[in-house]
């Protein structure tokens, strides 16, 4: 398996998606929408495939999210290394100051997100496995 982005999944209320962006900026977090993802070939399909997993896993606790905005919000620089050619090469685990500004600038928005706690990889290039992602 080859480099992977550590992000949370995040279903957002369409309304809030901006402002949810900028405060998690402010700890050097990023937020893409999934549909706009750099790392997605196919937006739309990958959107709404994963929005229907994330609402139907829950088994009816998260119906007023059908229509939200899945989004993946990732670590900047200030949470890993980079090589010279911009991939990133962790130096060790994620710092668990990480997850901890990670989820309390989730908790800051309550009722507007749907979310575990919990990271998962994209990665960064298209495989065989998964051909949705490639980095630009």
């Amino acid at each position: 398996m080859g480099p992977r982005h550590l992000v949370a999944t995040v279903l957002v209320e369409p309304g809030v998606v901006a402002d949810l962006e900028l405060r998690v900026m402010t700890d050097d977090l990023w937020l893409w929408p999934v549909r706009s993802a750099p790392v997605v070939l196919d937006g739309p399909r990958m959107e709404f495939q994963l929005r229907r997993r994330m609402v139907e896993q829950r088994r009816g606790a998260w119906d007023d999210a059908a229509d939200w905005t899945p989004t993946w919000i990732g670590f900047g620089d200030a949470w890993h290394e980079f090589g010279p050619d911009g991939s990133v090469r962790p130096s060790g685990p994620l710092p668990w100051a990480a997850h901890q500004r990670l989820w309390t600038a989730l908790d800051e928005f309550g009722p507007s997100v749907r979310y575990r706690r919990r990271l998962s990889g994209i990665p960064t290039e298209p495989t065989g496995q998964w051909t949705g992602a490639f980095l630009a």
